[in-house]
């Protein structure tokens, strides 16, 4: 009986709809590689990333209005978010849109802070997102969606400067969570 309510919690709805985020990730990727002549800028990659930025939105509150929110959400939401940012990042870089290094900043912050959380988890701890990474998600789906969005074709500059405030909202969320962690560990006294 027991597995059976853990099932619950996995494939609960909301979950569901961050899982679809996941499986639909890789055709985004194709969607901005496939239109590489135009430097991955098409309405197809713009409005499916822009489904995939709503699933996000909807599966945090799908989630707490059932009474959902379960440690399978709270694991797959940001592993889904870092999937489809830097998937999408990376092709950007791939076919022309986006340079190498805000990408590899953002990358490296994303995978960083997930295995310091993930080694939090495993000591008991907890280092609980803030408000401002949200924010900083919010930050990183705009300057994509930007990037892909065909009226911005030939607006270069505007791209990359907002992809470069994505990148400072990442890298200042990045070592809030740094110092959270740190008082998380002078609290217990490890």
């Amino acid at each position: 009986m027991r597995i059976f309510k853990h099932f619950g919690t996995v494939v609960s709805p909301a979950n569901l709809v961050t899982l679809s985020r996941l499986v639909l990730s890789p055709i985004l990727f194709a969607c901005i590689l496939s239109s590489d002549e135009r430097n991955g800028v098409s309405w197809s990659a713009f409005l499916l990333g822009l489904l995939l930025a709503s699933t996000d939105y909807f599966d945090g509150t799908l989630a707490r209005r059932r009474g959902t929110v379960s440690k399978w959400g709270a694991f797959l939401d940001p592993l889904a978010d870092k999937v489809v940012v830097i998937g999408a990042a990376i092709s950007l870089v791939i076919v022309g849109r986006y340079w190498l290094l805000p990408v590899v900043l953002l990358a490296v912050r994303e995978t960083a802070i997930t295995f310091y959380r993930l080694w939090f988890a495993q000591k008991g701890l907890s280092v609980p997102a803030r408000k401002s990474a949200k924010w900083k998600t919010t930050i990183q789906g705009a300057a994509l969606l930007l990037a892909v969005f065909p009226p911005l074709e030939e607006v270069d500059v505007l791209i990359h400067v907002v992809l470069w405030i994505s990148v400072l909202f990442t890298l200042q969320t990045g070592a809030q969570y740094l110092l959270d962690g740190a008082k998380a560990t002078s609290t217990t006294g490890e």
